[in-house]
């Protein structure tokens, strides 16, 4: 009942930086959690970050692999999440993915329900 929409998605050399955008329609308040997930071509799908629209502090996670480069927030007033991506490095290049569920803060696919269409990151050397 979430739909998802991606945008931001290009081309960057490594050190460089991007920011992602996920705009949600349709029945967002009960759906409460925002995350964004990444993929590679024979890897799994793999969770980068998530956040509530419900607490005070969004209570942000984040892959260990991106910790200190990347940061998810948020805008209510927009129904809009971001992901801020900062040092990216070529191993950060992925179609990365937005996702809306509900109840707690989840990095597991298992958690949610609505997806975005993706959107392809690359970072050369």
């Amino acid at each position: 009942q979430v739909q998802l929409v991606e945008s931001g998605g290009g081309s960057v050399q490594a050190g460089g930086s991007l920011r992602l955008s996920c705009v949600a329609s349709g029945n967002t308040k009960p759906n409460n959690i925002r995350a964004w997930f990444r993929q590679v071509p024979g890897k799994e799908r793999e969770g980068v970050a998530v956040v509530s629209t419900w607490t005070v502090d969004g209570s942000p996670v984040y892959a260990d692999s991106v910790k200190g480069r990347f940061t998810i927030s948020r805008d209510r007033a927009r129904n809009t999440v971001y992901l801020q991506m900062n040092s990216l490095k070529p191993e950060d290049t992925a179609v990365y993915y937005c996702a809306a569920g509900a109840g707690s803060s989840s990095l597991s696919t298992w958690s949610y329900k609505s997806w975005g269409q993706g959107t392809q990151v690359t970072v050369s050397s």
